[in-house]
């Protein structure tokens, strides 16, 4: 892999980028928290060569959420459950419109 092979992938949400110490300070929060929300199975960190927990954007908006949910008085394990459901909603949406998209465009069924 080269150099700007390594640029490119911090555009992709999907690549764990992040440290737990510098996801803990992006979110302000522990990283007692991100262990928590870990062990609930809300987010799986991926691990570096060396076994360090790594985050992606992606997971950094998931946590993001669910720490909202915990300041507002939810119950971890309820937050995560939370979180979970509006994100399975949110990609039933999404497929729902490619559906309709394409149902839309093959015009009706010829008789």
């Amino acid at each position: 892999m080269t150099a700007d092979d390594s640029f490119g992938r911090l555009d992709d949400d999907d690549y764990p980028a992040y440290t737990m110490g510098r996801a803990a300070e992006m979110l302000n929060t522990t990283q007692g928290f991100l262990r928590a929300i870990g062990e609930a199975r809300l987010i799986t960190p991926l691990r570096s060569a060396g076994g360090h927990r790594r985050y992606s954007r992606y997971q950094l908006r998931i946590a993001a959420r669910a720490r909202e949910l915990v300041d507002q008085g939810t119950p971890i394990d309820a937050a995560c459950r939370i979180v979970i459901l509006e994100d399975q909603l949110e990609e039933a949406q999404r497929i729902n419109a490619e559906y309709r998209r394409g149902a839309g465009s093959s015009g009706p069924p010829a008789a």
